[in-house]
């Protein structure tokens, strides 16, 4: 029998490892091509892998849990054992066509019971589930996996929980591999702080406008916006004045190089369940308000959902980053690699403002911009931040 080994392919851009976070599959399984077979974790989402082969596992090279390099041979198939079929073309991390005429057999369902582990002896857990064990200070060890794949569900956590059975160490110091997006966000952190020379400025604004201008846009379209959108919109004003901000750093044997670019791909920093991630919305420059607001809406539930793929990970020119959302005022965010600039916006809060020489309460949001000063200089960081502002206190005359 012929055997046909399937290596880790780059399921994004760049791509060059990722996670063994769960096998479907196991030696003597039959499977289809298209079947899928593994769950891996990569900086940016969790993809499940389908066979590119039909046949018999014979051999699974890479245990659950180990981080490989891209084209490192994972999966041994025997290719004699089952009549050879067409090979459908899938896009990898994107999932099967639907109209694929291979249909797996539906799954039996049966009561909840307990499942072998894994001969590893690591919990079988897809990531989200493991966020929930660490939020709730479970020991994933001592839950019973119920899982079709006999993985550990949410629904076992929290019988665990609800159980009083055993529980992570509190007092131990116990340590936790550093693995996944927040690896990622680690490596990246390090080389934005040893690469780019960061500032950052930050600017109060009274938001009476944005408040009403959300207000009017919810009703006029229909639709959910929020200030974030405004905000948004606010960037896409500013960069079309200072369009330095949305640039690239580049060091070439022949010298240092500057890419401005031509599109501006607006990334949104959003925690989801595997922590937090920065999809992109693309052309964020050719969006309008409602255009801008559904891309908002879209985005953001997909990444609450575990549902951003590595593509949507790729190719940001500038980010937004809504501290606000957590209760809080403001901070100096760090610049993602390759970006020239960051914002952060602040939670609306009433202060007290000044206006004609008195004092009235106003909404007030506090906005803080952190760029790359070899790119951006002083005056284009400031001109860009006080661009964002003013837009931001009067939004109805660029929405009207």
């Amino acid at each position: 029998m012929s055997t046909q080994v399937f290596a880790l392919p780059d399921v994004g851009e760049g791509l060059t490892e990722a996670e063994i976070v769960c096998w479907r599959v196991a030696p003597g399984d039959v499977v289809a091509i298209n079947d899928p077979i593994v769950d891996i974790e990569t900086a940016k989402a969790v993809v499940e892998l389908p066979s590119p082969f039909a046949g018999v596992v014979s051999e699974i090279l890479v245990a659950e849990g180990q981080i490989v390099a891209v084209g490192t041979p994972i999966l041994a198939v025997g290719s004699d054992a089952v009549e050879e079929q067409p090979r459908t073309p899938v896009l990898i991390g994107y999932g099967v066509m639907e109209d694929h005429a291979h249909t797996p057999a539906p799954a039996q369902v049966s009561p909840p019971e307990a499942v072998k582990a894994p001969a590893s002896g690591r919990p079988r857990a897809k990531p989200p589930v493991r966020a929930l064990a660490r939020e709730l200070g479970v020991d994933l060890g001592a839950a019973t996996p119920t899982g079709r794949h006999g993985d550990i569900t949410r629904d076992d956590v929290r019988r665990l929980v609800a159980g009083g059975g055993p529980t992570a160490s509190q007092g131990g110091g116990d340590r936790v591999p550093v693995r996944g997006v927040q690896r990622a966000m680690a490596q990246a952190m390090v080389e934005s702080a040893s690469t780019a020379v960061a500032v950052s400025v930050w600017k109060d604004v009274d938001v009476s406008g944005t408040v009403a201008a959300v207000e009017e846009l919810r009703e006029r379209l229909g639709i959910r916006v929020t200030p974030l959108a405004l905000a948004a919109l606010a960037v896409v004003h500013a960069v079309r004045r200072t369009p330095i901000v949305n640039a690239t750093w580049h060091d070439t044997a022949e010298g240092a190089e500057i890419e401005q670019h031509s599109a501006l791909h607006l990334g949104i920093a959003v925690a989801g369940p595997r922590g937090l991630v920065v999809p992109k919305i693309p052309d964020a420059d050719r969006l309008d308000a409602r255009g801008m607001a559904g891309a908002l809406v879209e985005l953001t539930a997909r990444a609450r959902e575990d549902r951003i793929t590595p593509a949507d990970s790729l190719g940001a020119t500038l980010t937004i980053t809504n501290i606000g959302v957590f209760d809080v005022d403001g901070g100096t965010p760090i610049l993602p690699p390759g970006q020239a600039a960051i914002l952060a916006t602040g939670r609306i809060i009433d202060r007290p403002w000044a206006i004609d020489g008195g004092l009235a309460v106003r909404p007030v949001m506090q906005l803080s911009l952190t760029f790359d000063h070899r790119i951006v200089d002083g005056q284009q960081g400031a001109v860009f931040l006080s661009d964002v502002a003013s837009f931001l206190a009067a939004p109805e005359a660029a929405l009207a």
